[in-house]
Formats: C-alpha cells, structure tokens, sequence
C-alpha cells in the first residue's frame, strides 16, 4: 500500500493582531442578533490598502443596488442589505440558509478616509468601496539630511 501526500490545504482565516479587536468583533456579531439583525458573516469581504487608499470588496449576490445602505461615522464603516423574503407557496424547506430581511455588516477601517471620496460600484454580485486615505494617514518617507 502505496501513502499519497495530501496537497489540498484548508483556507487560513487571519485574525486581527489585537485580540481585543477580535473580540468586539466577535461581541457585535453576537450582539447583532440579539437585537433582531442579522450579521452579514456568510457573505465574504476583503479589506485592503493601496499607498493612497483603503479598498473594500464584499459579495453582495441577490441584494438589488437600491436596497444597499452605504454609511460611515468616524472609521465605523456599516453596509446594509435586504434580501427580499421567500415566495409563500407552501415550501417545505430541507434546508434554509440564505438569509432573508434586513441584514448588516460593521467594519472598523485601519485608518481615516476622505469620506467626501469614497467611490463605490457593484458588478457582478461584488461591492466595490474604494475610500482616499486622508493625508495623516498616508505613509510618509522622510529624507535623512547627511
């Protein structure tokens, strides 16, 4: 009997460096539901940064682009979505996961963005928010005068 190296590799989730962080997030989901939202934590989102931005990219599939709320408060940046309810026509569901109603996502940006700026698209099921980074939060390279 021959052994065969397993190459298929499981996908990594990267946490938050400060665990305080990971918590709130984790404490806002819970906390999320108990006041009848439900948190977007099905649909997937990638927040990156560019030298000059912050980039945000997150499935949006189903949700029509007028029932998409789009807001930001300091570096709290929430989306909101209503997936339309089910058709009532004596379904008898085996299995029901695709979450209906009002639904809500939270992030906290790594850094202050030009809110005034801010450009958002969706295409294909895919929000797009490209937010300028403001120019404090900007790396800057100082010169070292010899």
């Amino acid at each position: 009997m021959a052994l065969v190296r397993n190459t298929r590799t499981l996908p990594v989730r990267r946490f938050a460096l400060d665990p305080f962080e990971e918590f709130d997030r984790v404490l806002s989901e819970f906390g999320s539901t108990l006041h009848g939202g439900t948190e977007w934590v099905g649909y997937p989102i990638d927040l990156f940064e560019t030298d000059s931005d912050l980039v945000l990219e997150m499935a949006v599939p189903g949700i029509n682009i007028d029932d998409l709320d789009i807001s930001i408060e300091g570096r709290q940046l929430s989306v909101r979505g209503k997936l339309p309810e089910a058709a009532e026509d004596g379904r008898r569901y085996w299995l029901q996961s695709i979450p209906r109603g009002d639904i809500s996502r939270t992030v906290k940006l790594p850094a202050a963005v030009e809110v005034d700026k801010i450009e958002a698209q969706v295409a294909d099921g895919m929000l797009s928010l490209r937010m300028p980074k403001l120019a404090e939060a900007k790396v800057h390279k100082i010169a070292i005068n010899r």
